[in-house]
């Protein structure tokens, strides 16, 4: 469900010394957090992410996968 329009995006205002090392999922990236590193829960562990410029106006949780990549086991030969 997307957040209202009148309360805006979800930022969390930082101070410069700061580190911002667990962000929710639903955090809106902004310019001044570019170039620093934080954790986000994908529901079982932790994903570190580096915060880019092309990442802004985005929320974290599309960049972290909460469901694991589906491989087919392969199979052994037949001697």
């Amino acid at each position: 469900m997307k957040r209202s329009k009148w309360k805006g995006p979800l930022i969390k205002f930082r101070d410069s010394k700061k580190k911002l090392p667990i962000l929710p999922r639903e955090y809106q990236v902004i310019s001044s957090v570019v170039g620093l590193n934080c954790n986000v829960h994908s529901g079982k562990k932790f994903v570190t992410l580096s915060l880019t410029e092309d990442m802004i106006g985005h929320k974290l949780g599309e960049f972290v996968p909460t469901r694991e990549r589906f491989e087919f086991k392969k199979k052994k030969k037949k001697k």
